[in-house]
């Protein structure tokens, strides 16, 4: 238990740098991060956006210490990169093929995040039916 519990620490702790990274160089650097011109409106859009992955992945990362007692939260924040991934999906169905980057993050929010989620599920229930706790 104490080591798929560990491993499951690691494996959150690194993709969750994905958000807090992206998200911090957005928020800093704006829309330099796609090397696109737009507007200052869409550019605090942009920044806007970049806070709240920043705070997503802050937040997993938050789950860390007892990542078997946040259930809760861990499925919330799932939830939330779920239905980012989503929008991203139809925004690839109506205007075409993005980079690679984001096709790769598109891969982490519908693939990555919830495997994630069923993972720390195994791992709350196993913690719980050990130590009796729900």
């Amino acid at each position: 238990m104490n080591r798929e519990r560990k491993l499951l620490q690691q494996a959150v702790a690194i993709v969750a740098t994905i958000p807090v990274a992206t998200g911090l160089y957005g928020v800093l650097f704006g829309q330099a991060l796609t090397g696109d011109a737009v507007s200052i409106s869409a550019e605090s859009h942009f920044r806007f956006l970049s806070g709240l992955l920043l705070g997503i992945g802050l937040c997993f990362w938050s789950t860390l210490p007892r990542i078997e007692e946040h259930t809760n939260r861990f499925r919330l924040l799932t939830l939330l990169v779920v239905t980012g991934g989503l929008g991203r999906l139809i925004g690839l169905a109506l205007t075409g093929l993005p980079s690679l980057f984001m096709v790769g993050g598109l891969i982490v929010e519908l693939v990555v995040a919830p495997f994630l989620c069923l993972w720390q599920t195994r791992v709350a229930n196993r913690y719980a039916e050990e130590f009796g706790v729900a």
